[in-house]
């Protein structure tokens, strides 16, 4: 049986038991005294692109060696509106590239999208070729406020030279960027945290999110996130039934998890997961780090880094 939070809130009021189901999701973050919740790693791609992500999750026994059923295989607007009905404020589309060329165009998808839903992100990407600069630069014109790489999908070095432009671009705007650099599900030719530690101590006040807390480097990735004031963690899919068959989470990394409240962030990898949506929050309530930690992580965080907020205020 998986464990519930418990009976009493840090304040001494009844909290809801985690949530079991996408229903319950509302009652679980209001128990809290939250406005919602922020989640940093969200995904809305072009439809053929989505596609073919999809196609990877459909073919998963052979590119990881166990199944991915897609849980929210669904539209557009029923995905929306199914994040709205959860409580979920602030969509990003977090889109990435992972060839040449394809930024500027998944980057005008990205501003489209932040035109025609409310609530949206506007989110970014760039890649490693020369116009990389370029790409953030008028991404940023554009109103984007929220950027994506993904390490291992892009076959790229997040500490290559080409991206030095983009990255000080970054750097001087204080964007976050949602780094997916760890090495599982699937290890890349330039995943782990040696790439990011150089890219750092380069360019030291960039605002990261590593995705996935680093996952399988879960402390390499930690010690970073203490190490520099603008990193942050993530937690799609960590402490999750089918992430711990994959890549466990490690005890020994629970403490400096909770010492980093201020710096873990709520996220998900919505719709591109194996189990409901409310499994990510009964995952973390079973850590057990407390309501204050639950509301910086399920909240605090991810609005000050998304600029969301408090509807309340």
């Amino acid at each position: 049986m998986r464990a519930e939070v418990g009976p009493q809130t840090d304040a001494g009021v009844e909290q809801s038991a985690a949530p079991r189901t996408d229903a319950d999701v509302p009652a679980f973050w209001r128990a809290l005294g939250l406005p919602g919740l922020a989640d940093i790693h969200i995904h809305f791609l072009p439809e053929r692109v989505l596609d073919k992500v999809w196609g990877v999750f459909d073919t998963a026994e052979e590119h990881y060696g166990y199944p991915w059923p897609i849980q929210y295989r669904a539209s557009e607007p029923e995905r929306i509106a199914l994040l709205r009905t959860m409580g979920v404020r602030g969509i990003p589309s977090l889109c990435y590239a992972h060839r040449p060329g394809m930024a500027r165009w998944l980057n005008e998808w990205c501003t489209d999208f932040a035109a025609r839903v409310p609530d949206a992100v506007h989110s970014g990407t760039f890649y490693a070729e020369p116009s990389c600069g370029d790409d953030v630069r008028d991404a940023l014109d554009a109103g984007a406020r929220l950027f994506k790489l993904h390490v291992q999908v892009g076959r790229l070095r997040p500490d290559d030279p080409v991206l030095d432009p983009a990255w000080g671009l970054l750097e001087d705007a204080q964007a976050p960027l949602v780094l997916h650099a760890g090495s599982a599900p699937r290890r890349g030719e330039h995943t782990g945290p040696e790439p990011v530690r150089e890219l750092l101590r380069r360019h030291p006040r960039l605002v990261l999110v590593i995705a996935h807390m680093g996952m399988s480097e879960y402390t390499e990735f930690a010690d970073l996130a203490a190490a520099h004031d603008g990193v942050h963690l993530d937690t799609t899919m960590v402490g999750t039934d089918f992430m711990e068959r994959v890549a466990p989470f490690p005890r020994e990394a629970l403490d400096q998890v909770r010492d980093l409240g201020h710096k873990v962030v709520l996220g998900t990898d919505f719709p591109n997961i194996p189990y409901p949506y409310a499994h990510q929050l009964e995952a973390l309530a079973r850590w057990d780090m407390g309501d204050d930690w639950m509301r910086a992580v399920l909240w605090e965080n991810g609005a000050r880094l998304m600029g969301l907020s408090d509807p309340q205020v």
